[in-house]
Parts: C-alpha cells; sequence; structure tokens
C-alpha cells in the first residue's frame, strides 16, 4: 500500500471517527464564538451606555451634596405620603415606582433649660443604589462611601454621589440641582446661618438660628440707626466705587466693655438685611497666613465676616508663636484684608473690649472705615430695656436706682437680671444691688 493509502485513513479516523476530536474542535469553536459575541455584547452596550446614558459626579466637597441629599430625603417622604392616599398603582408602576431601600439618618436635637431633649431624625438616602423619579424622568443614583480617603471640610469620609439617565433627559439634572438649592434657601428662610471655617473652606455651623429683630437690640440713642445706614448705602454704592477704582470693601469696628451688645447688633444688621455671618478666630493656632488669605477671599455671598475680640489676636504670646512659623502673622492679617490679593464686595465687622491695645495699621481708613462705641447701658437704654421686659410701670423707679448706684452696667448684666425675674419687675428692682456688687 502506498504512503498515501497509508495516511488517507488514518486522517479520516482523526478528523472523522473520533468522537473525542470532534467534540474538543466543537468546544474550541463554540467557545470561540462565545468570546467573540462576548466582546460584541460588550463593545455594543458601551456603545449604547456612551450614546443613551449621560452621568452627573457630586463630591462631598461640593456644597450641592448636602443640598441634594436633603432634597432627596424631602422628595422620599413626598412620595410616601401621595402614596398612602392613592389606590393600588399597575403592575408596571410597581415595577418601575421609586426605591430607596438603603437608609441613612441624621439627627439634630436641642437641649432645654430643664434638661430635657427634644431630637428629630432625617433619613437621607445612604450608600448604595436608589432608583428616583423626576417629572417623567427615571435616575439611577449611587452614593458611595470612601474607606480611606476623608473629606477634611466635613471631617468625614469622602463620599460621591453619582446620577444617571437616559441622555434625552440630560435636562434634568441641571432641574433637580435649581430644585435642591431653592429647597436648601427655602429651610434657611426666614433664619440667619453661622459659618465657621474647616480646613480652607466655610462650613455651616449648627442649625440656623432665628433671625434676630433690629428692635430687639436696645443700644445708645443713634447708633444702630447709623450702622444700618451706612452699611445700606455702601450696598446702593457699587457703580460709584467702581467708576472712581475705589475697593469694594468696606470695614466695621465695634468696641466696648464687654456684654455692651456688639455682637447682639451684628446679628441684628444681619437679619434685618437678609445676610449670614461669618466667624473667625484669628487667635487659632492652626490658622496660616495662606489659609487667611484664601478664606477672606472666599467668604460665601450675602455674608458678614466677622473677627471678634482681634485685640486678642496679637498679644506676646501670639507673636512668639508666629517666629516659629505657628499662626496667622499682623503683615499676613493686612493683606488679607486690603492687598493686592484681596477680595471685594466684603463687608468686614471687627469687635474689641480694648481699642487703645489695635495697631494703627489695622484700624486706619481702608481698613476700618466706621468706628462705633457700644458702652455700658445709658439711662435711657436701661428704661428702654425695664419697658421691653415689663411695660412701662416701675420703669422711671428702676432707672432711678440705677442712677443711684452709680456703677457702670452692662445691657448682658441688666438682661441677665430681667430673664432670672421673668414677669417679676419688683424682684428685679430689689435684686439689682447684686449685680453690681
Amino acid at each position: 500500500m502506498n504512503e498515501a493509502g497509508t495516511n488517507e485513513p488514518f486522517l479520516g479516523q482523526l478528523l472523522g471517527d473520533n468522537p473525542y476530536f470532534s467534540a474538543g474542535f466543537g468546544l474550541m469553536a463554540l467557545g470561540a464564538g462565545l468570546t467573540v459575541a462576548r466582546r460584541g455584547f460588550l463593545q455594543a452596550s458601551q456603545l449604547t451606555r456612551r450614546w443613551l446614558i449621560c452621568d452627573l459626579e457630586i463630591a462631598s466637597k461640593d456644597a450641592s451634596y448636602d443640598w441634594f441629599l436633603d432634597f432627596m430625603a424631602k422628595q422620599q417622604r413626598n412620595r410616601h405620603s401621595e402614596a398612602s392616599k392613592m389606590s393600588k398603582p399597575s403592575f408596571l408602576g410597581r415595577i418601575l415606582k421609586p426605591q430607596t431601600r438603603s437608609f441613612a439618618v441624621e439627627t439634630t436635637y436641642k437641649q432645654h433649660a430643664n434638661g430635657s431633649i427634644t431630637a428629630s431624625f432625617e433619613l437621607v438616602p445612604g450608600p448604595g443604589r436608589h432608583l428616583v423619579k423626576w417629572n417623567d424622568a427615571y435616575i439611577l443614583m449611587t452614593r458611595e462611601r470612601s474607606e480611606r480617603l476623608m473629606d477634611n471640610s466635613r471631617n468625614k469620609p469622602f463620599e460621591t454621589l453619582k446620577l444617571q439617565t437616559l441622555y434625552t433627559h440630560k435636562y434634568v439634572f441641571n432641574e433637580m440641582l435649581k430644585a435642591a438649592q431653592q429647597s436648601a434657601q427655602q429651610r434657611q428662610s426666614g433664619k440667619t446661618v453661622m459659618y465657621t471655617s474647616l480646613g480652607p473652606e466655610w462650613r455651616q455651623f449648627g442649625l440656623p438660628r432665628r433671625k434676630r429683630s433690629l428692635d430687639s437690640v436696645i443700644l445708645a440713642s443713634g447708633v444702630k440707626e447709623r450702622l444700618l445706614g451706612d452699611i445700606e448705602s455702601f450696598l446702593d454704592s457699587q457703580k460709584w466705587y467702581s467708576d472712581r477704582g475705589v475697593p469694594y470693601r468696606r470695614g466695621y469696628l465695634l468696641y466696648g466693655p464687654p456684654g455692651s451688645g456688639k455682637t447682639s447688633v451684628i446679628q441684628a444688621l444681619a437679619g434685618e438685611l437678609d445676610y449670614n455671618i461669618c466667624i473667625l478666630n484669628l487667635a487659632e493656632v492652626t490658622l496660616t497666613d495662606d489659609r487667611l488669605n484664601h478664606l477672606l477671599n472666599n467668604v460665601p455671598p450675602r455674608s458678614f465676616l466677622l473677627l471678634e475680640d482681634v485685640d486678642s489676636a496679637f498679644n506676646e504670646a501670639r507673636k512668639k508663636n508666629a517666629e516659629f512659623g505657628s499662626g496667622v502673622t499682623f503683615s499676613g492679617l493686612l493683606n488679607s484684608l486690603d492687598g493686592v490679593t484681596s477680595a471685594e464686595e466684603r463687608i468686614v465687622f471687627m469687635t474689641t473690649n480694648h481699642p487703645e491695645r489695635l495697631d494703627p495699621a489695622l484700624i486706619r481708613p481702608g481698613r476700618v472705615d466706621f468706628k462705633a462705641l457700644i458702652d455700658n447701658a445709658t439711662p435711657n437704654q436701661v428704661k428702654n430695656m425695664f419697658q421691653q421686659f415689663y411695660g412701662p410701670e416701675y420703669a422711671e423707679e428702676f432707672v432711678e436706682l440705677v442712677l443711684k448706684r452709680n456703677i457702670p452696667v452692662s445691657t448682658a448684666q441688666l438682661q441677665g437680671l430681667f430673664i432670672f425675674h421673668k414677669g417679676d419687675p419688683k424682684g428685679a428692682i430689689a435684686s439689682f444691688e447684686s449685680i453690681t456688687e
């Protein structure tokens, strides 16, 4: 038999008659086909996602992060309230209805004078995936929390919110962000927000406070009226400043003895003008020149910047620390207030109990444009405060007692006395001598 005749039966047996080879070849072909199909499916899904799906990411460092979480919690409450009033939804409605099954709790509480605590609990979407609906658009929201990175501005783990929807519904992102901002503003309506510095950013301190009425602050005649008039004039003069090339900034120095109402009138002015307050402690050891400059150039809109007890920031101990590179320097403060890099459209309040300790360079015009003495209570202040708490009866008697004692009395001392004797003017009169001893 020739060589060819010898090989043909062998090849035939190997290729056609051998079931093991046929099965292996078939599996290889099937595997290759599945691999190609899988790659095609992944490419098709990626292409589809690229053209049909759009994403939005919100980092926890962004101001809108908390707004959006609170807004989502509010929407969830509204949906539950509406669902309880409606009949059973259709099958399709049950399949596609927005769902949030993972929550995180945010607790706020208030401790009362009698020791009791009133707490409120807010359920916000927790880490994980949530299906939400805005108008007619369905959105997949994913909240992710890092196990390694920290968000120093919040002193919490770094988080992100990722929103996904159809490309044709991308407009809902702007709508939802604007609605979240409006919802946050509504919660703060009629209130004053306090900010403190946390790292390089301003962060809200505590809950928004009810606006303080300007009438509730009783100062010497004309003081608060002059302050309010000057601020209103400044706010109406932006074009005047711009036309003359003058930096659009205004600085105020309120000085006087402790407890005379310096901080109170600032809070009342903020409430009157619908402003918030950013409080900065210059004596903070971790505050540096660079951080100070950054904070002063990034004050939230419509906010007063308050530097309390500015005289204590540069005592001998602080100056000694500054020599070793710890804390803000005096030249750093001056440059932040009106240097080349200082921001405009800014209103700065400084307070001090000892104006004589302030360096003239700090309170020169351009850094301090308006000075106001907030002194101990005058007889007229004493009378007005007494009437505010008790009415006109016994007011003259109380004023005569104060004049007879001839001892300086602060408005804080008077307020403490009147609060202790709520509804008891005679008790306040009888106890007046105890606050001046």
